[in-house]
């Protein structure tokens, strides 16, 4: 089984998004008490706020990738961005 960051590396598509999005929530339900934020205003904060400080990922390289890997990051740091 893939982990969450190999599944996030993945995204390069709309077919490999969704399945990032299904193992995200899949991630959610059986270890929630990992995610840095546990509700959805949070979740959304937490991905704006990474979204600001990296310039949606231009800070960290992702300046190139697709908006369906950029949005994926987005998600993903909703998840553990503070």
């Amino acid at each position: 089984m893939m982990q969450m960051n190999e599944r996030l590396e993945a995204v390069n598509d709309e077919a490999t998004f969704l399945a990032f999005v299904d193992a995200l929530i899949a991630d959610r339900q059986t270890n929630g008490e990992s995610w840095e934020n546990n509700s959805i205003e949070g979740f959304l904060e937490s991905a704006s706020s990474w979204a600001a400080d990296s310039n949606f990922g231009a800070r960290q390289g992702l300046s190139q990738a697709s908006l369906w890997k950029k949005f994926a990051v987005f998600l993903y740091c909703g998840k553990i961005y503070e």
